[in-house]
Formats: C-alpha cells, structure tokens, sequence
C-alpha cells in the first residue's frame, strides 16, 4: 500500500516537471520568434564581435583612416595631435578622470543612501517580527515599487525635477539600491534564529531593543555583504545613467558618442572597463576579509 501511494507520488511529481519544463519551452520559442532570435543570428554576428574588438586592441603599422580607431606602432609614442596614439586617444584624459570620480562618488553617496532606507525599512517588512502582517505587506509593496522601475527611467524622470547633474543620478540609483537592499536585508531577517529576539521580548524588552540585541548582531554581516556588492553594482549603473543626463562619465560618452568621435568613446570605454574590474576586485577582497571577521556571509 505504502510503496503504491509512493510511487503514485513519483509519478505524479514527473509529470508535473515535465509539464512546467514544457511550458517553459513553448514560452522560450514564442519569445525568440517574436524577437527573431536564433542561433544562426548569434553565430554569424559573433565571429564580427571578435573582429571588432581584435582591431581595437590591436597595435598595428599606420594607415589611412579606419572605421574602427586603432593604434599604429609608429605613431604609438607620438602627440595628442597625431592620429591612431595613446595621447590622441587620452588627450582630455584630466576630463576623464574627473567625471570618473564623479561616478565613483555618485555609487557611494548612492549606496549610502540605499543601504540606511534599507536597513530601516528591513525590519517592518520583516513578518516574523511583528504580530500584524499587514505593516509587513505595506512595506514589501513600498519597496517593490522602489526596485521595480528601471533605473535608467527613474533618472529620466528625476532629471526633469533636479536638473541635468549627479544628483538625478544619485536619487535614483538610491532608490533602486532601497527596494533592492531591503528585499534581500528582509529575507535575511526572516531566515535569523529568533530564540534571541523571543528572550528580550520575554523580559519585557521593547521591539527596538529586540531588533537592536536579537537581531542586528545575527544579520549585519550579511547586510555588509550585499552593502558591497550592491556597490559593485552601483559603480556600473552610475556610467549607464548619465545617457539621460543624471552626470557622471556617462553623459560624457554619450556627447562623444553624438559627435562620432570613436576615439575619445574607445578611451572612455576602456577607463569604465579599468575602474570597473578595479573597484569589483578591490570590493570583493574587502567583502571576504571583513566578512569573514565578523564570522559569518550571507
């Protein structure tokens, strides 16, 4: 009887999954014809990929113009004023870095910001630490709303209020990171051990006094955690969002992008790349070393 009832669970259980990954499937292959996807696209457009970035990377003899810039080994040294060099390439490199600072600045005031609406909003929208769950929800509904617009459109729509600038920027890039944050600092909440928060409250501690004892101490190494990584994330949008004129390097790659200039966009793409890669790994070992003191990850 047992082994009739288990087995008629088994199968039950494989046609379930064979129907949820049939379903997945005909979603899939309406969504690639409706986008004309294929993999006969994909792979007759990568090998131009390789070629594109092979001739940008490359150091080549000097020519004539090029519709891809390059360097020229001859030239490589020479002036700003000479086509197809490192200087020519970099010759307002002091505007450069200074607008990279910029974006840098804006990811940290940003995450700061998103991090502290997060870590205070976590705690209400947590339901297992509250009698009512009707906080709980309103909070879980504040916070969706907060992450589920584009960041990119949230600074279109803040440019208009703010002004061209940073602080577009910032303002959005903070309140993504708020819903982000908070979704993931609630679910770490509600994963804590709740044996601490229960003894507080059992000797008449207030809810501030359980979250401040029982439950900070468990959840701020993973808070810190996603802090950084979100940072991470945060010095990657801040270079995206300046295409709608929230500040930062951004809006300065889409005026040289405007004016055709493949030079400047070439160096100016390859200063992102550098600041990116930089900040990811310095932030990653900064995550694990302190982390790991605190004795925990999330």
């Amino acid at each position: 009887m047992f082994q009739d009832r288990f087995g008629g669970l088994q199968r039950a259980r494989r046609v379930e999954t064979l129907l949820l990954v049939a379903i997945a499937a005909l979603l899939f292959v309406i969504a690639a014809v409706y986008t004309d996807f294929s993999p006969a696209h994909v792979a007759a457009g990568l090998p131009r990929i390789g070629e594109y970035f092979g001739k940008l990377f490359s150091v080549e003899p000097a020519r004539g113009a090029a519709p891809v810039p390059v360097l020229a080994w001859d030239h490589l040294f020479q002036g700003e004023k000479q086509p197809q060099s490192i200087a020519y390439w970099f010759y307002r490199i002091n505007v450069y870095l200074v607008l990279l600072w910029q974006t840098v600045q804006m990811a940290i005031v940003a995450t700061v910001m998103g991090f502290t609406a997060a870590f205070v909003l976590s705690f209400p929208a947590t339901r297992t630490l509250l009698g009512t769950g009707l906080v709980a929800m309103l909070v879980r509904r504040v916070l969706e709303v907060a992450r589920s617009i584009p960041q990119v459109v949230l600074a279109f729509i803040l440019v208009w209020p703010f002004g061209v600038g940073p602080l577009a920027g910032i303002l959005a890039i903070g309140i993504h990171s708020t819903g982000a944050l908070g979704k993931l600092f609630s679910e770490l909440n509600e994963n804590a051990d709740l044996r601490a928060v229960e003894g507080i409250r059992s000797v008449g501690g207030s809810w501030i006094a359980q979250i401040r004892y029982g439950m900070v101490p468990q959840v701020l190494p993973g808070f810190l955690s996603y802090a950084l990584l979100r940072f991470e994330i945060n010095v990657r949008s801040s270079t995206i969002i300046g295409f709608v004129g929230a500040g930062g390097i951004g809006q300065e790659l889409r005026r040289v992008i405007g004016f055709n200039i493949y030079e400047e966009v070439s160096a100016i793409c390859l200063l992102i790349l550098v600041i990116v890669v930089a900040i990811d790994l310095l932030s990653e070992r900064i995550r694990h070393r302190f982390i790991g003191n605190l004795g925990g990850t999330p």
